[in-house]
């Protein structure tokens, strides 16, 4: 498994082929990064366009971009003095095409599970 700066290798049980997965999904769990996806998903955009857009930092927007640029789930080309940042794989719109139907189908039992459901004060507004 190719290890980025912010990911760490994870054990599985008994089936590290899982290894990957998990890896994949907990990337796309944050709700920062899932939030940049999105928006990558309607083009191209700058770092300054995500911390407008999202309200963040550019220090963190930085930060998760590394990480998706770690997983392979997102590039960049250089215009000038300017990144441009897309998505690689359109595999990638089709997995978040499937999870929002997947939530639609049920309904509000993930968002209200206690372990892993949405805190009462989550600072990044996901669409669904």
């Amino acid at each position: 498994m190719r290890r980025g700066r912010y990911h760490r290798a994870v054990a599985i049980g008994c089936d590290p082929g899982l290894t990957p997965a998990v890896a994949l999904f907990r990337s796309l769990g944050d709700p920062t990064r899932l939030a940049i996806l999105q928006r990558l998903a309607c083009g191209e955009a700058r770092v300054v366009d995500l911390t407008g857009e999202l309200g963040l930092a550019q220090s963190t927007v930085s930060k998760h971009l590394a990480c998706l640029r770690d997983c392979g789930l997102i590039d960049y080309r250089v215009e000038g003095r300017q990144s441009f940042y897309v998505l690689t794989r359109p595999e990638l719109l089709e997995l978040m095409r499937s999870a929002e139907q997947l939530l639609a189908a049920t309904g509000e039992a993930v968002a209200l599970c206690p372990v892993y459901g949405a805190p009462a004060n989550s600072s990044v507004q996901v669409r669904a």
